[in-house]
Formats: C-alpha cells, structure tokens, sequence
C-alpha cells in the first residue's frame, strides 16, 4: 500500500510576514525545508483578499517549488487568469468569504454548476490538474464529478473539531464519502484542521491520496522549528512513533 502523501500548506509561513510587512520569514526557504524535510507537495492559497500569500509569492514559489504545486483558489475570472499564466501542477477550488478566518465549509457545487464545470474545463485544458474542496456528502461528489473534476478534497474540518463518540460518527462520513468517490474513479484528498492528535484515522481511510496540512504544521514549527514539524506530521500520518 502507497503511503499517503502530505501536502504541506506554508500560507500561515507568511500570514507572519504580513502582520508587520517585512520581508522575513522568508516563504521560498520555507518551501526548500519543507521538500527537504518530507513533504510530497507544497500547498499555498492566494486568496482575493490577499492576507497572507500574495501575488508575487505565487510567481516564486512556482520557479522554486520540485516536488508539486497545489494553489488553492476561489472560481472567479481573476485566480483563473493567475493560475493559467502559473501553471501550478494542481488547482484547489474552494469557497471563500473575506470576513472568514479560514476556508469554512465545502464548496456548494451544485448551485455553482455551469461556473465550475467552465472553470474546470479551463484548467483542464491549460493541463492543470483540479480538485473541489467539498464536504463529504456522496450527492456533492456526484455533482464534483459531473462538471469534470477528477479530484475531490474532503473536508475535515467538522472531523478535526468534533470528540469523543462524534469524531467517530464524522470519520464515518469520511468514509462513507471516499469509498463513493472510489467508486467514481476519483482521486481523493482531504484537509482541514488536522493535527498530530487526529491525522492518523484519516490517513487510514481506504483510498486516500493525499492530506492537505499547514496551520497545525507552523505552529508546532514554532516550538520544533519547520523541519521537525513536518517529520513529526509523517511520523503521525503512518503511525510511527
């Protein structure tokens, strides 16, 4: 069995360069650790509010970057442009809200039908991989596969934040929606909110290609410094103490 890989968001990298606009902590460094250190692909989300990555990051990280890159981006004409001229290897579509703290639920596809499967089509055609950022409902991954993507990223996030008996009922879901996306023929991803405490059950599900991981990430890189965080984040992913 492949192990899963883990793509490693570094938005929160400079989410601290912003908070004082100086040109530290430096995002292309932070990249060179993170393959160096492990990681399968490397994650960044320019979002339209520009509050963390910008513009230029963008441009860079795409000279720099030797494993893979996966943009995270919200359908509209603007992040379409960007992501045809970059050529990222993977697009992540994913809903977004300028007073949201974060990425807070799944992309709502069906009401979004005709612009995603034109957006899709134009990513495809530009041979840019995509994945929908979806909640793990089996109608939604119907609808993914419907306007054309051939890879969904699950969101974890109600998983990430629930306990005990919950947790289980919300991995459950997670199962239930891989195994129908398997059966679709898709590739499968999931992110949000993982963590060392939780990533292992989801790392497990049957089919998983890939988990999207990045605040938990820098902050643990805060105590154990960039490298270690992200080998600690393997170690958990496979179970190895």
């Amino acid at each position: 069995m492949e192990k899963v890989r883990l793509g490693v968001n570094l938005d929160h990298v400079t989410t601290l360069r912003q908070a004082r606009n100086t040109p530290y902590p430096d995002l292309i460094e932070a990249i060179r650790i993170a393959e160096a250190s492990g990681a399968d692909g490397i994650t960044i989300h320019l979002r339209e509010d520009r509050r963390h990555i910008q513009d230029n990051d963008v441009y860079a990280a795409r000279e720099v970057i030797t494993s893979s890159m996966n943009l995270e981006m919200a359908a509209t004409s603007e992040m379409q442009k960007i992501a045809i001229e970059v050529k990222p290897d993977y697009c992540c579509i994913v809903p977004e809200r300028r007073e949201e703290l974060t990425t807070e639920g799944g992309l709502d596809v069906a009401a979004h039908r005709d612009r995603l499967r034109e957006l899709v089509a134009a990513l495809h055609a530009a041979e840019i991989k995509v994945s929908l950022f979806i909640e793990p409902n089996p109608l939604i991954i119907d609808a993914a596969a419907d306007v054309g993507a051939k890879i969904v990223e699950l969101h974890t996030g109600h998983y990430a934040d629930a306990h005990g008996p919950h947790q289980q009922h919300e991995w459950e879901r997670l199962n239930v929606a891989a195994q129908h996306a398997m059966q679709l023929g898709l590739v499968i991803n999931a992110g949000h909110g993982l963590h060392v405490g939780n990533v292992k059950p989801v790392a497990d599900i049957n089919g998983m290609n890939e988990l999207n991981i990045g605040h938990s990430i820098v902050s643990d890189a805060l105590f154990v410094g960039l490298d270690r965080a992200i080998r600690n984040m393997r170690c958990a992913m496979d179970g190895v103490e």
